[in-house]
């Protein structure tokens, strides 16, 4: 298992893999797992060769569970195409995992034993509605599951404000839910808003009121704008301003050689 040794250290960029629909899912068709280990080694590659600090590989599978659960099928296709990034990539670059909508349980039994770092987790704390119902975490059984697994190593990185999680119910606080995710253990949080000047104030009120937590960037970012909202967080995850063409293609370099010197120049 991986140490996510970026994490808090520099303006980590995280690249995101986008996986097709995976075995055991609705929409899986013939094929696409041999196409998604393919180009997830591929992007992997493409994001290690052009500087990013690691990738999440994220499932699309179009249609999800809402509670902590997948099909071992599903969470066996994850735990491959993971171990086969790592031994395509270098020690330092480290791998998420994400399996939708929020399977922590199985995103955790697949990066401990494929080579992931991390865990991008859409719900620790709370609950949020999704386009399948509504999604509620379950902090205390997912822990204790991390722990029989002896995957404490495992770092979280928890939506407390973004592009999956929205708190449902009486309205709190984004820097409140980072309090709470930070009570039971993630190591970071994610926000993301298409506004500037609104996603920047996330940023500093989870800062404010939370100080020394590592804040990333959910999504919004691109190469024209990622030096104004990478300003005062800590990293990002980034996807489609590196692809190739619409959305899910494949990673560009180059796009990525452009995108991580763009943030590199903040630490200097």
């Amino acid at each position: 298992m991986r140490n996510f040794e970026s994490l808090g250290k520099k303006k980590a960029v995280i690249g995101l893999v986008h996986l097709l629909p995976m075995p055991g899912t609705p929409f899986f068709q013939e094929g696409d797992f041999e196409r998604s280990l393919e180009k997830a080694v591929q992007d992997a590659r493409a994001l290690y060769e052009g500087g990013a600090d690691g990738c999440l590989i994220q499932t699309v599978d179009k249609v999800y569970p809402i509670q902590d659960e997948a099909d071992p099928v599903r969470t066996a296709g994850v735990a491959v195409i993971t171990h086969a990034v790592a031994q395509a990539t270098g020690e330092d670059f480290q791998i998420g995992v994400q399996i939708m909508w929020n399977a922590l349980s199985a995103s955790a039994a697949a990066a401990r034993v494929a080579g992931g770092s991390f865990l991008r987790c859409t719900a620790l704390v709370g609950c949020t509605e999704s386009p399948f119902g509504r999604v509620e975490a379950n902090p205390l059984a997912f822990l204790n599951y991390r722990r029989a697994i002896g995957a404490q190593g495992l770092k979280l990185v928890a939506e407390v404000s973004g592009m999956h999680f929205h708190w449902a119910g009486e309205p709190k606080p984004a820097a409140e839910v980072a309090r709470m995710a930070a009570m039971v253990g993630a190591d970071a949080v994610e926000v993301a808003h298409a506004d500037e000047a609104q996603n920047a104030a996330l940023v500093r009120d989870i800062k404010a009121a939370n100080p020394g937590l590592t804040v990333f960037l959910g999504g919004f970012t691109n190469h024209e704008n990622v030096q104004r909202r990478m300003a005062e967080a800590d990293g990002v995850f980034v996807g489609s301003c590196l692809e190739k063409g619409r959305w899910g293609s494949a990673v560009d370099v180059e796009k990525v050689r452009r995108y991580v010197e763009l943030v590199r120049q903040l630490e200097r």
